[in-house]
């Protein structure tokens, strides 16, 4: 645990769900309806880090939030992701898992999901 990390210090009205290994919580600056992250107890940074122990209740945690998302919301689709390093995106070096929920027309055309971190990349199907 590290006092200056925002995932160490969560308070425990911001936890929807948990487990030894893991915690819930709604993304504080979601970019759809229940946009939710699957964290780690343990103060690591990378995803590589986890313990095969911590991994898998890391992944029960996020089916089980995946079928409550789907009984509250509907989504019609999902992106998981993991921005593993600042190279990566990563902000807050704890790692933490995405679950966006996604819906259908929340943009023009979802193809290429996550590959639209590189935009000059993602588009690969109108390249010939």
């Amino acid at each position: 645990m590290t006092s200056s990390c925002p995932f160490c210090t969560l308070p425990s009205e911001r936890i929807v769900a948990s487990c030894r290994h893991g915690l819930v919580i709604r993304d504080g600056f979601a970019i759809s309806p229940g946009h939710t992250l699957v964290i780690p107890r343990r103060h690591i940074g990378s995803f590589f880090e986890l313990e095969p122990d911590e991994r898998a209740a890391l992944f029960v945690l996020l089916d089980e939030q995946k079928r409550q998302l789907d009984k509250e919301l509907h989504p019609d689709a999902y992106n998981i992701g993991v921005n593993d390093g600042a190279a990566a995106g990563q902000t807050v070096p704890h790692l933490h898992i995405h679950l966006i929920p996604r819906y259908r027309g929340d943009l023009t055309d979802p193809r290429g999901g996550v590959r639209w971190i590189i935009p000059d990349k993602a588009d690969y199907w109108s390249v010939r």
